[in-house]
This record gives C-alpha cells, sequence and structure tokens, in this order.
C-alpha cells in the first residue's frame, strides 16, 4: 500500500509539474497562408489604381507590406518547390520545371516540423513541387482540408490556395468585363492593342475575385474569434500570367504581394520594422518563407535550410539581395540567374544565344503572346517591345526607379559599372554557395547522382567540379571572342559538362564560333555524351556548311528518341533540331515518326516531346 501511495504521489506531483511548466509556456500562434497563383503586386494597397482589391487593402492596413519580396522563381512548380524546402532548388536539381528529384534523407519538408511541433497542417489543396514527398507531408492536402477540422486547442497551419487568377483564367474567353480596358496600363514592352488591353483588364478583374476569396478566409477566421490568436501571410506565387512576367526572372516576373499580419497577442514575434498599416523594404523572397514560419511557430530552422526567418524567435539580419534563377520552362531549356536589392535587379543570361521568346506551347494560347510575336515578324514593333522575341545580353541591369517595366539595359553604361560587378559578385558567390547544379545538362543531374540526390552528389567535388565547369560557362556566355583560346581547350577536359560549355560557347558565337572550332565540334560528335553531341551538333547543323550539316543530322535524330535516349536527351536533341529550321527539312519525315514518349519520364511532362515534334513541323512545312 504505502508503494502504491507513493507511486501515487509521484505520478500526481509529476502530471502537476507538467502542467505547471505547460501554463508557463508563451501560447503558440495559429498560422494561416493566404496564396494566389499567376499575379504580381497588382493591388490597391501596392498603390495601383487600376486595381481593385478591398479585402486585401483592408487586410494591409492591419498588417504590414513587403516592397520587395521575390518569388526566386516565375513559376510555380519551382517556386513551389523554393517555399516547401527553403532552399533554392538549383541546389537541389529541381529547378526545371515539372522534374522530380528527391531530398537527400535527413531533409524534410516544413510541414513534417511543424506536425512534430504538434501543429495540425493542412494544403488547400495544390502541391505542385519538383520534388518527392519524404513520408506524409501534411495532415491533409485536398480540396477539403480545413483548420476546423483540427484537435481541440490544437494549433493550426493552414494554406489556401486560390486559382481564379492562374494565366489560364486571363485568357477565358467568352468574359464578361469589369476593368475598362481603354484605362489599363500597357507595359512599355507590350505593343498597344485591343488583345493585349483585353488581356491585362481581364487579370485584373481575375485579381478582383482572387480578393473576394481571400476576404471570405480572412472572415472565417474572424467569424471563429482566432483573429487574436492568429499570425497571417498573403502572398502571390509569382509575377503574372502575361508573358515576360510569368516564366522570367525579370522584377515582373518576381515580385509578388506579401503581406502580413501579427496581432498584438504576439508582438514579440514581429521583426524590428513591423508597422502595423505600414510597409517595409526589407528584401525577402520565397526561400525565407518556411525559416520564417518555423520561427514564429517556437522552431528553430534546420541549418540546411538557405532562406533566412525575418519574424519570429530566429529572426536572422536583414539580407542584402534577393535572387532568381529561371530553368527549363516547359519544352525549352534555358538558364538564367538574376539578382534584386530592391531598387536594381541584374540578370546574367548563360545562354545568350536563345530569345527571350522561345516557343512555348502554352505560353502561346495567349493572345497577346500571339499578337505580339505575329507584330514582331511584320516589323510592327519599336525596339522596347522587340527585345523578347530576339536574342540576349550577357547581362542586363535595370534602374526600377527610373524603368519599371526593365527595358533600358545598363550593363553597359560607365556609370553603373561598380553596381554591375558588386550584383555580378553577388550572383556567383551564391553560385558557389549553393552549389548550384544549372550548370550541369539537366539529364546529367540525374545520371550523376544516381544511387544518392543531387544536393548529396553536388557536395563532391569529385562528382561535380564546380570551379572549373561554372568557369568555362563564364566564359562561354561572355560571348567574347579572346574567350576562344581557353573554349578549345576545354575540349580537351575529362568532365563532360566542361565539353558541354565549350561546346555551347562556340555555338553562342554563331558563324565565328563554328568556323574557328568546326575540327572540334566536328570530332564531339562522337563524345561520349551525349549533351556535347548534341550541342556540337547544334553549332554545325545551323552555322556550317553543307558537310557539317550532313554529319550533324544523324546526330541528333538518333538522339530524339525518348525511348531509347530518355526524356532530357529527347528535349534536348529536339530543341536542336527545332532551331537548325529549313537545314532540318531532310529529316521532317523522321521526326514525324518519332516516338512521343518517354515510358520512365514522370507523367506531368507527358506533353513536352508531343509539343516539340509538333511545332519542329510547323515550322517545316
Amino acid at each position: 500500500m504505502k508503494r502504491l501511495a507513493l507511486m501515487a504521489t509521484l505520478i500526481t506531483s509529476g502530471l502537476y509539474s507538467a502542467l505547471a511548466t505547460a501554463a508557463k509556456d508563451p501560447p503558440r500562434p495559429n498560422v494561416l497562408w493566404i496564396t494566389s497563383e499567376d499575379n504580381g503586386p497588382h493591388l490597391g494597397c501596392y498603390d495601383d489604381n487600376y486595381a481593385t482589391t478591398p479585402s486585401l487593402d483592408d487586410f494591409a492596413a492591419r498588417g504590414m507590406i513587403y516592397r520587395t519580396c521575390w518569388s526566386n522563381a516565375p513559376v510555380c512548380a519551382p517556386a513551389r518547390t523554393t517555399i516547401i524546402s527553403g532552399m533554392y532548388p538549383t541546389s537541389l536539381g529541381a529547378e526545371h520545371m515539372r522534374s522530380m528529384t528527391r531530398l537527400p534523407d535527413d531533409f524534410k519538408m516544413y510541414p513534417q516540423y511543424l506536425r512534430e511541433a504538434g501543429y495540425y497542417c493542412t494544403n488547400r489543396s495544390k502541391e505542385d513541387y519538383n520534388l518527392e514527398k519524404p513520408g506524409e507531408v501534411w495532415d491533409e492536402s485536398s480540396g477539403k482540408a480545413h483548420w476546423k477540422n483540427r484537435s481541440d486547442a490544437q494549433p493550426f497551419f493552414a494554406i489556401f490556395n486560390h486559382t481564379i487568377s492562374h494565366e489560364s483564367k486571363l485568357r477565358t474567353r467568352p468574359h464578361k468585363a469589369v476593368h475598362d480596358a481603354a484605362k489599363v496600363r500597357v507595359p512599355a514592352y507590350h505593343p498597344d492593342t485591343p488583345e493585349v488591353r483585353q488581356d491585362w483588364a481581364q487579370y485584373y478583374d481575375r485579381i478582383t475575385e482572387m480578393d473576394a476569396l481571400a476576404g471570405k478566409n480572412l472572415q472565417e477566421i474572424a467569424a471563429a474569434g482566432l483573429a487574436d490568436d492568429t499570425i497571417v501571410f498573403y502572398y502571390g506565387d509569382h509575377g503574372s500570367g502575361m508573358p515576360r512576367s510569368k516564366r522570367w526572372p525579370y522584377n515582373s516576373g518576381l515580385q509578388v504581394p506579401l503581406i502580413v499580419y501579427i496581432p498584438e497577442k504576439f508582438k514579440h514575434l514581429r521583426p524590428d520594422d513591423y508597422v502595423a498599416g505600414g510597409a517595409t523594404d526589407r528584401p525577402v523572397s520565397f526561400v525565407d518563407l518556411a525559416p520564417t514560419l518555423l520561427s514564429v511557430c517556437g522552431i528553430e530552422p534546420p541549418a540546411h535550410m538557405q532562406g533566412h526567418a525575418f519574424a519570429g524567435k530566429f529572426t536572422t539580419r536583414r539580407q542584402d539581395y534577393v535572387y532568381g534563377y529561371r530553368g527549363r520552362m516547359d519544352e525549352r531549356y534555358d538558364m538564367v540567374r538574376s539578382v534584386g536589392d530592391g531598387r536594381y535587379v541584374y540578370i546574367r543570361n548563360y545562354m545568350p544565344h536563345k530569345i527571350y521568346g522561345q516557343y512555348i506551347d502554352y505560353m502561346f494560347q495567349t493572345p497577346t503572346t500571339r499578337v505580339w510575336n505575329e507584330m514582331f515578324d511584320a516589323g510592327e514593333l519599336n525596339e522596347a517591345q522587340s527585345h523578347f522575341w530576339k536574342t540576349k545580353p550577357g547581362e542586363e541591369l535595370y534602374d526600377l526607379k527610373s524603368d519599371p517595366d526593365e527595358v533600358n539595359n545598363l550593363a553597359n553604361s560607365l556609370t553603373h559599372q561598380e553596381l554591375l560587378q558588386r550584383m555580378r559578385k553577388a550572383q556567383q558567390d551564391l553560385a558557389v554557395k549553393t552549389r548550384d547544379l544549372g550548370f550541369l545538362p539537366e539529364g546529367e543531374i540525374h545520371s550523376r547522382s544516381e544511387g544518392s540526390t543531387p544536393y548529396k552528389m553536388s557536395r563532391d567535388d569529385t562528382k561535380y567540379p564546380l570551379a572549373k565547369i561554372m568557369s568555362v560557362a563564364e566564359q562561354a556566355a561572355s560571348l567574347k571572342i579572346e574567350a576562344l583560346s581557353d573554349l578549345d581547350a576545354a575540349f580537351a577536359d575529362e568532365d563532360s559538362a566542361v565539353r558541354y560549355w565549350a561546346a555551347m560557347g562556340l555555338l553562342m558565337r554563331g558563324e565565328t564560333g563554328v568556323s574557328v572550332g568546326r575540327d572540334l565540334l566536328r570530332k564531339s560528335l562522337d563524345d561520349e555524351s551525349p549533351y556535347v553531341r548534341i550541342a556540337a551538333a547544334e553549332g554545325l547543323g545551323r552555322y556550317g556548311n553543307k558537310q557539317d550539316i550532313a554529319a550533324a543530322l544523324p546526330v541528333l535524330l538518333d538522339l530524339a528518341s525518348p525511348t531509347d535516349n530518355g526524356i532530357y536527351a529527347s528535349m534536348s536533341a529536339l530543341n536542336a533540331i527545332d532551331y537548325l529550321d529549313a537545314n532540318a527539312a531532310s529529316i521532317a519525315r523522321q521526326v514525324a515518326e518519332l516516338p512521343k514518349q518517354d515510358p520512365n519520364a514522370n507523367r506531368r511532362m507527358k506533353a513536352y516531346i508531343p509539343n516539340l515534334i509538333k511545332k519542329t513541323l510547323a515550322d517545316l512545312n
């Protein structure tokens, strides 16, 4: 009996102690994220007088606006990958649209850290990551997910994602207009036509519809008596769905609205610059969202996360820059990196031989894209409107204060050289720090990391010698003629990515590069790497003589089959064939007979090979 009494005393005192400790613990906030798709900061509270957004304007009057927030990627899947991981997808091998890679086994997606801490986590309802989910991520992720389904007194984290402003919605016809198209502001890079005005006006109509949905989310929290207990974030998932915004890492494609409300009850979690109803110019981006969320929930962000918490217990110092990236967009390859500081935007084009407006089937469904391209072909555009349909300079620099539409490139301005060098260094430093995997052909990201993960592989310099690969890529993309000797030497390197950039460097220089490096390119048609062979064949096929073209076409045709070579080599080869234009006319029939699918590819990529084949044949007929 004495033993039982003693045990009862210990249990009772233990429970009392636990309850007493819990009573002393500060309350944990609920967190609500309201997100919308394909819209930049085109809201009344961001001083856009054309916008009609009463719900978010009222919300901003209680919360705080972030004037410089970038989505890091200007398109949905890579942007969401940035958020869910708290890492740059360029370091995960996940930058390319709807690719699929894995996190290292010891990394988790941010809801998993929240759930371990007792949070009920819901997502309503889009995921769309370029990463495999490492186990159970959400308590519920569906069209029915809701914070109301949690246990009593359990803190929640909930996302409500609104798709009404998506690119596909701004071009849906018929549409009952609300905003007057005659009053829309047409940016300097777009032609002023009825089609362009209607698309822009309809975009604003959709934002108004989105605003009403966001208002309902806020009203629901208030009606439940949870407004004082809930931290709320509202943000868009990247810039507008209009062409030259979505898919492009300019400020127009990366800047999103971000409004954060932290109630008085949790004022100790507010950042130093928090002013209710105010705004901050602190640069933040999507890579910072996961660390910030964990921080406001009292969880120390794991060391592998590359973002910086801008609120909560683990707030870090203000960062100087935000960063953007562009890889493969649907069926078209490119490599662009950008840096912003709130006023200036720096852009590094690693594939300047590709035009901005490469033909992407989905993008060309928007009326603005089609009429814009038709007017360029007809010679009806001014200089600013023509840029999108031309090849790119190696570097770009824009002053958003004097040039908000980013059409006046200051990269060659003598008075801006110090700034250019500083922002260039910031871009290069991030690439080195994060071990940017974009310097590898997409297929090699996967082949080099077989049995591991791209992130782990990239940390092994024997598997990914970034310094020398990046050095040759910089030389290749510089377009400088004096770099040719270094590129010639790189053809003998043991690493295939070095040889790839050497071949790309000659391709980028057009007739001059092919003329000088013809023998090296011809030899590279037998390289063990399919991507070196493709780059060499494209150069010879576009800019070589008849013998060069005859040698290049069989190489490209052989690599274009997705069943024989996989989707990445197939897409690369088909892109090259398409750029050959009339020089590929003799293989049109064989292209038409190619298989349309790689049975091992992610199902989300199933349209890419058919799109490339269709476009190539249309150009040849």
